[in-house]
């Protein structure tokens, strides 16, 4: 916008210019300046400068500009680009609609009173649509007046819904319902969320300390669960083989009832013998596989 009023500024002084050297006269070897023309274009660079000027301007991009009058809005609103204005009776206020970020802290209670210490950020951007509400209402204060308030407020009210040990295991209910909260009390005064987060939640060193300890009781409570459970399967499994190997003795000594008994052992045990009798022998002991019948 400077830029653009500075070079009309250096064409109205260059046409003054050009407009002084053409009115240079040369009269009896003396050079004379028709003042007259000289004065006229010294007026219209004068209303140039101070008239036509004011009147000229640049919205950034980002930005929408409300038209004032008088300082007044008017409720117009000027989009990107270049603008024209009566000189003098409207001048344009510049409103950021970037994307911003908010970051605070906010002290809360819990539903069973524990104390909550959380920190958000919000990222917001004015609605272009309300700029001008926005300038009549707020200016640009709406960060102190009325962003920061509301998250405290929708800080509080959510936390208030939950346990504290709710606040860390749900906590992406926890900040959905803060968002909601932030999104519909903001809304109303054209300011637009576009992301909230929770950075942090912190809790007293008392409470901290409790939820540490359950969490390692619940830890231990699982791997005493899991021990029983494989205990149990061990224990099983033990009865399964002693069950089956019972059973395999009942139906190999059935089998062997069945084919002559005593004799039957002999049998097998003839079969495995390698020939070799005992090198020594106990007084009184039975000589192996042999029966000596008595007279």
């Amino acid at each position: 916008m400077f830029a653009v009023k500075l070079i009309i500024a250096l064409i109205a002084i260059a046409l003054l210019a050009v407009n002084v050297r053409q009115s240079l006269r040369v009269k009896d070897g003396e050079t004379h300046l028709d003042w007259a023309r000289v004065g006229g274009w010294a007026v219209f660079a004068i209303a140039v400068i101070f008239g036509l000027l004011p009147s000229m301007g640049q919205v950034p991009s980002g930005f929408r500009g409300v038209v004032l009058r008088f300082g007044a809005t008017t409720g117009e609103v000027k989009s990107e680009g270049l603008y024209f204005l009566p000189p003098f009776v409207e001048s344009i206020a510049l409103m950021d609609v970037q994307v911003h970020a908010h970051k605070a802290a906010a002290t809360s209670a819990s539903k069973d009173l524990q104390n909550v210490a959380a920190e958000i950020t919000l990222n917001y951007r004015l609605d272009p649509l309300k700029a001008a509400s926005i300038y009549r209402d707020l200016r640009n204060e709406y960060e102190s007046r009325i962003i920061a308030p509301s998250v405290q407020e929708a800080v509080k009210a959510t936390t208030a819904r939950f346990d504290a040990e709710k606040l860390v295991t749900e906590r992406p209910l926890v900040s959905t319902g803060i968002e909601e909260a932030l999104r519909n009390r903001l809304a109303s005064h054209g300011i637009l969320i576009d992301q909230m987060s929770i950075t942090n939640f912190q809790f007293s060193k008392d409470f901290a300390d409790a939820i540490e300890a359950k969490v390692v009781a619940t830890q231990q409570a699982l791997k005493a669960e899991n021990d029983l459970r494989r205990i149990t399967v061990e224990a099983a499994q033990r009865i399964a083989t002693a069950k089956g190997e019972a059973e395999a003795i009942r139906i190999q000594a059935a089998s062997i009832s069945a084919q002559g008994g005593e004799a039957y052992v002999h049998l097998k045990a003839i079969e495995k013998w390698d020939g070799k009798l005992p090198t020594y022998m106990t007084s009184g002991a039975a000589m192996p596989f042999v029966s000596i019948p008595k007279q």
